[in-house]
């Protein structure tokens, strides 16, 4: 057995373990990360935003599908196959954790493989694949960043093949013909719309109204329509209630006495942080009612020199907010200048169509009493759409109609996790809307979107004063 004394210990090397690493290196202490996987770069790497994101990139390009709108919905599909998804999925891989490998190196950051538990609050213990205690590590301080994982019920005959999680759908050998998507989330809505491009015939069961209620309610609309033209069905206000295997094929019986069936069964129904192997009661530490890690603003946990980050701490549940809880957390406990986490900041979904979103929700303005007005750009007004056959998209700014300030911003339509930082950092400089429109934009892209839309804005506040 090894022992180890260093200043920082992180458990896990996700996007925020990796951070959190290489920040605090860069600080000039002595970092140890501890993986249980043979590889570092945790869930987001190997089952979850890489995989996805370049599964989504290669059903778009593998299929032609954006060229269904120059020749219309009767552009024959491209068959595809499970191999070539995988070839495209295992390269990206292989360079991402590369990547991962030399920047540890680089920052002379040793990485222990092993299942890590605690036995005190500045002692854990790493065991191998076999039980057999490998090392014995002290750290000053401890980042947990063990990330989440698919949550499973315990009634639900998982088997890998017919009936899988988000992790598990990622091993399938086949395209199926027909699908069923338990959860109308992030995940579900993402893997459905990736499935539906291919051909395959998809159902998304919520127990919700419509999918996706996080958003804001014209752009759910909008997408709820964009999948529905691909062959996406929705079917709403249901939850399961048995779910069972027979002669290859899932089915699914509701509360409300129906039943369906499909080749394959996607289980969405949320996550749950990755702490189960962790002995957190050893460290003084325990989850809350819904299963997290709770934390101050500066990352602490209960025990002030034992910090947690990322998916394992619950929303947003982004690699991009989790990196940058991860910088964060590192410098605190060594006195860096550090801030509190920014409240604003941008989401993506990558859906087909993409959605990302920053600021406030008509919804939401609505509930606070705001004044507020919106300025929308629809992608069929947009050269940039017309040249690349994206005439399903569209721009909405919610501005305050007074002081005409920056409010939010919603972007459905290619491109549109790229272009909304232009918005994001219009908002951190409380900029308004007519900041659009004093500004020249390349012509012609998405991003023209952005003064489309605020003309239309600002044209609606000028009728009413």
């Amino acid at each position: 057995m090894e022992e180890m004394r260093v200043d920082l210990v992180v458990i896990g090397s996700g996007p925020a373990g990796q951070k959190a690493a290489i920040q605090a290196a860069k600080l000039g202490k002595k970092v140890v990360v501890i993986e249980k996987d043979p590889f570092p770069g945790g869930a987001c790497l190997y089952s979850g935003t890489i995989p996805s994101k370049t599964l989504r990139e290669a059903i778009v390009n593998l299929t032609d599908f954006n060229n269904r709108n120059f020749y219309g919905q009767d552009h024959p599909i491209r068959e595809v196959t499970i191999g070539d998804l995988n070839f495209r999925l295992h390269k990206v891989i292989e360079e991402e954790k590369n990547m991962v490998v030399r920047q540890f190196k680089k920052n002379n950051i040793p990485l222990v493989t092993g299942s890590a538990r605690f036995e005190n609050p500045h002692q854990l213990i790493v065991m191998d694949e076999e039980y057999r205690i490998r090392y014995q590590i002290i750290g000053e301080y401890i980042v947990i960043a063990t990330g989440s994982k698919p949550r499973r019920a315990q009634d639900v005959p998982f088997d890998n093949e017919v009936i899988v999680d988000s992790s598990g759908l990622l091993a399938l050998g086949r395209v199926p013909k027909t699908m069923l998507v338990l959860g109308g989330g992030i995940i579900g809505s993402e893997y459905a719309s990736f499935f539906a491009a291919l051909g395959t015939q998809v159902t998304i069961v919520d127990k919700r109204d419509h999918i996706l209620p996080l958003l804001d309610g014209e752009i759910g609309m909008h997408l709820q329509t964009a999948l529905s033209e691909i062959g996406l069905k929705v079917l709403a206000n249901k939850e399961p209630e048995t779910i069972w295997k027979e002669d290859n094929r899932a089915f699914v019986k509701f509360k409300d006495g129906t039943t369906a069936e499909a080749d394959i069964l996607l289980y969405a129904l949320g996550r749950q942080a990755n702490v189960d192997a962790l002995q957190l009661q050893n460290a003084g530490l325990a989850v809350d009612a819904k299963g997290y890690l709770p934390v101050n603003a500066l990352f602490q946990t209960v025990v002030p020199h034992i910090y947690a980050v990322g998916d394992v701490i619950g929303g947003p549940c982004l690699a991009s907010t989790s990196m940058e809880q991860g910088r964060l957390a590192a410098r605190h406990p060594f006195g860096a200048q550090t801030h509190h986490f920014p409240s604003i900041y941008p989401m993506g979904i990558y859906s087909i169509p993409e959605i990302s979103t920053c600021g406030y929700t008509e919804e939401e303005l609505k509930e606070f009493g705001f004044r507020y007005e919106i300025g929308r750009a629809y992608y069929y007004e947009i050269a940039r759409g017309h040249i690349d056959g994206s005439n399903v998209g569209m721009f909405k700014l919610l501005f305050h109609a007074d002081t005409l300030e920056l409010l939010g911003v919603h972007v459905i339509g290619r491109g549109a996790t790229e272009v909304i930082h232009i918005g994001q950092v219009a908002m951190n400089f409380h900029a308004h809307i007519d900041f659009f429109i004093d500004q020249i934009f390349n012509y012609p892209t998405y991003a023209e979107g952005y003064r489309v839309a605020a003309l239309n804005g600002l044209n609606k506040i000028k009728r009413i004063r």
